[in-house]
């Protein structure tokens, strides 16, 4: 997909429009599909528009994102495989509630979240410590 900025050579009102490729734009503007959406003039072009490049360096969005799951794991203690049985003892008031993570099998977090507890994926995966606690 690919976003254009249009203009209205009528009203002079600019807005955006997807398509599957530029092809596909010229095509279907030259059927007369591509109107304003404000007068619905068909007479309508390409606005100029500034390149969208992605940012290198520190800006990564996946640098940023381990050092966001980073910080809030940072008050977690890692529970290992043992991580469904934690979550329900916590919920079951056995034991102490408290930030947890660890691993666990996809029926085994669907049981959970069936259960009502509440249990969410991480986005990245995690090096366990050398020691459980």
């Amino acid at each position: 997909m690919i976003v254009f900025d249009l203009q209205c050579r009528d009203g002079g009102e600019t807005f955006e429009a997807w398509f599957r490729s530029n092809a596909d734009y010229e095509e279907q503007r030259g059927a007369g599909l591509v109107e304003c959406p404000f007068c619905r003039s068909a007479n309508v072009e390409k606005a100029p528009m500034a390149p969208r490049v992605p940012r290198k360096g520190p800006d990564d969005p996946l640098a940023r994102l381990a050092e966001i799951q980073a910080e809030l794991l940072k008050d977690s203690r890692w529970v290992g495989d043992k991580f469904a049985d934690t979550a329900r003892a916590m919920h079951s008031g056995e034991i102490a509630s408290e930030q947890v993570h660890g691993s666990t099998t996809l029926e085994q977090a669907k049981s959970l979240v069936d259960d009502g507890i509440p249990v969410a994926p991480l986005p990245l995966p995690v090096t366990p410590p050398n020691q459980v606690n």
